[in-house]
């Protein structure tokens, strides 16, 4: 859930080294109100929004481009079944595709498409999780997926 709202492989790797320390020293204090997975979902996602407004802060003046070049990202290290190298090279140019199409998301956008399509919350826990109205989750989701469906529809009738 991290990698999908910060988009930094090595970034979301601290932000949960983080959330486990913090969910670590303060599980004392959980009350229960809703499950333990929720309580470290709204933990991630708030760790997430800091290191975004603290990354916004310092490199305001960057601009960052949503072409992956670096050969440590993750659409370089899927490892599909298949035997065939062609198969291999278009699962990874299909999820280099999908990511750069994640990016392109408004951050509330992107954030709620993460929780319910890759972490497979529900629409209450994504509501839960990230402090917003049941309504505002689904509009976000049909937001989200309309946008990348406009994103990616061209790029696979390119392919054809």
């Amino acid at each position: 859930m991290a990698y999908g709202i910060t988009l930094d492989r090595e970034e979301s790797q601290d932000i949960v080294q983080e959330v486990f320390l913090q969910a670590y020293r303060n599980i004392v204090g959980f009350r229960g109100d809703s499950s333990l997975a929720t309580w470290l979902h709204r933990i991630t996602v708030n760790r997430c929004l800091n290191w975004k407004r603290r990354w916004a802060r310092r490199f305001k003046w960057m601009h960052v481009s949503t072409d992956s070049k670096d050969d440590d990202a993750p659409a370089a290290e899927i490892e599909s079944p298949l035997p065939n190298p062609e198969d291999r090279v278009a699962d990874a140019q299909t999820r280099q595709q999908i990511d750069k199409a994640l990016k392109m998301l408004p951050e509330q956008i992107r954030t709620v498409f993460v929780l319910r399509e890759l972490e497979g919350l529900s629409y209450e826990e994504i509501a839960d999780v990230t402090e917003i109205k049941l309504g505002t989750v689904r509009s976000r989701l049909f937001h989200a997926r309309k946008r990348l469906k406009e994103i990616l529809q061209p790029r696979v009738k390119e392919e054809l």
